[in-house]
């Protein structure tokens, strides 16, 4: 599998297909299983709002990761962390991979620039996301995290229209989603009140409290 591929698909399945590429055999080795468990848990825990157990998975994953002595595995899982923030409305430029970088291939670092939304050479990107220098609707990438993260990069270019939030607002709902939707839900309510639409910045309100409220 290449280093393209494993970055061609949401932060779950780059768990997976990171670590499922690096070791051979029928019986992968110990760190291999605690790392991809580790990195489902963040991911999950992560979208779920759960903080503090997301950060716990996360230092593990790298642990286990860091044993190997392997930049590229661990600026990869350092990408699934950034990747799921961006999907959450989260923007940080991600320090975590910037501090491996010069270790770090072209593809991991093409696919770090188009998350802290610089330019990059669309060539290296994972197929889904070449798509979006064209204006592609969001709903023609499958995937619902690949479809989020493309939303967030989308935000930060200014590039999002209310039909790309709406997107992304019913993305993280059917998934259940609490990070995500709450920040989607945030960004819908502002536009709504920036346009004077008062009752519907009002329902949505009333929807963040719902969301926020269930914990």
């Amino acid at each position: 599998m290449t280093r393209r591929s494993l970055l061609a698909v949401g932060a779950p399945s780059i768990a997976a297909l990171l670590l499922a590429s690096c070791a051979g055999g029928p019986l992968p080795p110990a760190w291999q299983t605690g790392a991809h468990a580790s990195l489902e848990a963040f991911t999950a825990a992560y979208l779920n709002g759960k903080r503090r157990v997301a950060d716990a998975e996360f230092s593990r994953a790298r642990a286990e990761l860091a044993r190997t002595g392997r930049f590229d595995l661990v600026a990869r899982a350092e990408l699934v962390r950034c990747a799921v923030r961006v999907a959450s409305v989260e923007f940080d430029g991600c320090p975590g991979y910037a501090a491996l970088a010069q270790d770090a291939g072209p593809a991991e670092d093409a696919y770090a620039a188009f998350l802290a939304n610089r330019p990059t050479d669309p060539a290296l990107l994972p197929p889904q996301y070449r798509s979006l220098r064209g204006g592609d609707a969001l709903s023609t990438i499958e995937e619902p995290l690949p479809r989020l993260i493309a939303a967030g990069v989308r935000l930060e270019r200014g590039q999002l229209n209310a039909a790309d939030i709406q997107t992304a607002v019913d993305t993280a709902s059917a998934q259940g989603w609490r990070r995500p939707l709450l920040a989607w839900l945030g960004v819908q309510e502002k536009r709504a009140a920036s346009a004077s639409q008062d009752e519907l910045a009002a329902s949505l309100r009333r929807r963040i409290e719902l969301v926020g409220g269930e914990r």
